[in-house]
């Protein structure tokens, strides 16, 4: 995929002057070697500074990281660890650290080799919030060297949403549609993120579009969709303007991106869209999408700051969805009751017009966005990627500000069951584990809009921690309650 942070994690291990230089330098060759026999040499770099002990230390070691082009800094506690320099190195480390401490080996050697890094991460932690440093600290950041490999490991989709986010760039065209305040939300901590956001009239954008009428990439780019469609492509007709419109796009984001590296769009989809353009940009969207460049619906900007984190995190293709509507009764009677763990309240189904993208589809088809066309001619709201959702595991998930400017998200793992929608559009039968309360008590109770970024696969972990590294309060993730776990805005007497 493009549009995607490349991770080079640089590994500098410290120690305390008046424990043993030598359980650093031991403990950090063992970490190394793990990390590379279990993961590769890819991606992370070990310090040759031979141990950090002091303030000249870590100067030396942060210019060698620097040098070698690390973007993410572990630090790891061999020993106890100089408190001042090793979070003096992570203050002045400009990218996503960790703090990790080395486990003792042996009940035979809790002399000369006892390290008391256990101890010395308490010191780390204080020492971290002293200077306001922010650094990710795993749920036991203490093992063996194959543990803490699998820890550096665990650190990597967050190192890569913080370097992402850092420089990401949102690009929106016009305001939200008329009644539709749902997606609005203050900007401000989009800044307050690292995040910049250019905002443009759907005039501009149009005016692109127009300009891109002869292009001489155009017939290359209908040859590629009509290869992915394959018996799919029920509107040839159509493609043309598809394939203009997803030039002028990828053109906008070369020439608008200036100094930041990565990019996401919230674009404009209706109402006077379809009238003008000639269609509906659904299908385009789910292209850019599954290249690393995700691209919202209905001008939701923190759908489309959700989709890049998901995006990085699970280094694959996401999509967004609003939380659309119940599963009948007698459809969940004959498809999924005794079938599937779940009760009728913990499934409703996932929809979009057609803006997921073709690998995420178990069959696709090119069609008409029929909600549209009840009140438009048909012939310009062609251009939905239709089909059902591909079965299995996925995190639906979303990060938002709230009308007052602060920071909200949730999380909730489930799957989408192989069971047949018998609808339309990008759809699919989600199942979430209580749902019904997680929808009363964090989606209503958290003021959060319809729409709803999906990454295939269970990353709720590696978003919960980006979401505390950002800034979100512990509280204020949101995330489906186990049976007999009440939620503090639940009736106890329900």
């Amino acid at each position: 995929m493009n549009n995607m942070p490349e991770l080079k994690i640089g590994v500098v291990a410290v120690s305390r002057d008046c424990f043993p230089e030598s359980l650093s330098v031991s403990r950090r060759e063992a970490l190394m070697k793990a990390y590379k026999e279990k993961y590769g040499e890819v991606e992370i770099y070990e310090c040759p500074i031979c141990i950090v002990e002091s303030e000249i230390h870590m100067v030396q070691a942060l210019e060698d990281i620097k040098n070698a082009g690390c973007n993410a800094l572990v630090v790891y506690l061999g020993n106890f660890g100089p408190e001042i320099a090793e979070t003096l190195l992570a203050k002045h480390f400009d990218g996503p650290k960790m703090f990790i401490a080395a486990a003792e080996e042996t009940g035979n050697n809790l002399v000369q080799g006892r390290g008391d890094a256990y101890c010395g991460m308490l010191n780390a932690s204080y020492n971290l919030k002293l200077r306001s440093v922010k650094a990710y600290i795993p749920e036991y950041p203490v093992g063996t060297a194959e543990e803490c490999a699998d820890m550096i490991q665990e650190f990597k989709p967050i190192a890569r949403a913080v370097i992402g986010l850092s420089s990401l760039k949102i690009i929106s065209f016009g305001p939200r549609p008329l009644n539709f305040l749902a997606c609005n939300a203050p900007i401000q901590q989009l800044y307050n993120l690292g995040v910049e956001i250019e905002e443009n009239s759907e005039l501009d954008l149009f005016e692109a579009y127009n300009n891109h009428a002869e292009d001489e990439r155009l017939p290359a780019v209908v040859k590629e969709m009509e290869a992915e469609l394959g018996t799919g492509n029920k509107k040839p007709e159509i493609l043309l303007k598809l394939a203009q419109y997803e030039i002028t796009l990828k053109d906008w984001v070369k020439e608008h991106k200036g100094y930041r590296k990565y990019v996401a769009i919230a674009g404009k989809c209706w109402p006077a869209f379809q009238t003008q353009f000639g269609f509906v940009p659904c299908y385009v969207n789910s292209r850019l999408t599954a290249e690393g460049i995700p691209v919202s619906c209905e001008v939701d900007i923190y759908g489309a700051l959700s989709e890049f984190i998901g995006t990085v995190v699970s280094e694959d293709t996401v999509t967004l969805l609003d939380i659309n509507n119940t599963v009948p009764a007698d459809m969940y009677k004959e498809d999924i009751e005794g079938k599937f763990k779940y009760t009728q309240k913990d499934t409703f189904m996932g929809f979009h017009c057609g803006n997921t993208a073709s690998q995420k589809l178990s069959f696709c088809e090119m069609k008409n966005q029929m909600i549209m066309a009840r009140t438009l001619p048909e012939e310009v709201t062609q251009g939905t990627l239709e089909g059902d959702i591909i079965p299995g595991d996925i995190t639906f998930f979303r990060l938002q500000s709230t009308a007052d400017g602060k920071m909200r998200a949730y999380i909730a793992q489930g799957e989408v069951l192989p069971v047949a929608t018998k609808s339309f559009g990008s759809i699919g039968i989600f199942a979430i584990s209580e749902m019904g309360r997680f929808y009363r008590h964090v989606l209503i109770e958290g003021n959060y809009p319809h729409h709803g970024a999906v990454a295939f696969g269970n990353h709720g972990k590696a978003l919960f921690e980006v979401f505390k590294y950002m800034g979100v309060p512990v509280e204020e993730i949101g995330y489906n309650q186990p049976a007999g776990i009440r939620y503090p805005t639940e009736n106890p007497w329900n």
